[in-house]
């Protein structure tokens, strides 16, 4: 007969030694995947809860400021202007800034009103990180405040919609350009790529209601194509989008694809109505 097996002390250490290793090291990983699961909790969750939550609130207070809302601001059957993109609408020359020119040129009344309201509108610069406008785009459901300058965590982190430093202001001649996150801190041009020709944008600002008309869409190009927020607005990346002649412009520009910085969208319009609050 065989003699039975001794296990000598020392494989017995060596043995609860390893269990302890493996049940370490279990423990570790389950308590990086848990801390994992709540940063994107936060990210995704948490931040957009409280970037909505503080723009919307911000979209309240400027109403109260400036009074009442605009009657049917967020409507685009409301505005006035002509009634296609094709009638050669928000053309001007570069230098021509206000939007008593922009709503001329949209079809719009060219009273006195009209024409303050521009003016107003070109002559005030807001301060950094200043909240002075509200977005409007109907076919995403949105209205969201829009702020100078597009810092992270001054602007785009709050929720808000960033203005380009350097780009015109609302109903002037050139270049509205703006700029929004596409995932987390409230996401407002998540669904940028939505839009279509056609689609309206409002901007409401205390002097006036501006209508922009989506007019054409860059799907992709680097996020170093300055030409997509020029005065006329083209991109250096893919010359074939864009445009050649001056005018009344908008541009929103996001991040592309989904939950990655690696390219930019854009979608731009032109200005076809305006109206004095």
């Amino acid at each position: 007969m065989r003699a039975p097996g001794i296990v000598h002390h020392g494989t017995r250490r060596r043995r609860a030694v390893y269990r302890r290793a493996v049940w370490s090291g279990a423990e570790v990983l389950v308590t990086v995947g848990v801390v994992l699961l709540l940063l994107v909790v936060h990210q995704m969750w948490w931040t957009n809860r409280q970037a909505r939550h503080n723009a919307e609130r911000k979209v309240q207070a400027l109403e109260r400021e400036w009074g009442n809302p605009a009657p049917g601001s967020a409507d685009p059957g409301t505005s006035t202007g002509p009634g296609t993109e094709e009638s050669g609408e928000g053309k001007g020359e570069p230098g021509q800034t206000g939007a008593g020119g922009g709503g001329r040129s949209a079809g719009q009344s060219s009273s006195s009103a009209s024409g303050r309201a521009g003016a107003d509108s070109g002559r005030t610069r807001p301060r950094w990180s200043q909240a002075y406008a509200v977005l409007g785009i109907p076919r995403l459901s949105l209205r969201v405040p829009v702020a100078e300058g597009v810092s992270k965590p001054d602007v785009l982190n709050k929720g808000y919609v960033g203005h380009y430093k350097g780009t015109q202001q609302p109903g002037q001649a050139g270049n509205f350009a703006l700029a929004g996150h596409r995932n987390t801190h409230g996401e407002p041009f998540r669904y940028l790529p939505r839009l279509r020709r056609g689609d309206t944008i409002t901007v409401e600002t205390k002097a006036a209601v501006y209508t922009y008309t989506v007019d054409r869409t860059l799907s992709r190009t680097s996020p170093r194509d300055g030409g997509v927020i020029r005065p006329v607005p083209r991109s250096t990346v893919r010359p074939s989008y864009g445009y050649s002649e001056p005018g009344y412009y908008i541009t929103l520009t996001t991040c592309t694809p989904e939950y990655t910085s690696t390219y930019r969208m854009a979608v731009w319009g032109k200005l076809t109505a305006m109206r004095p609050r």
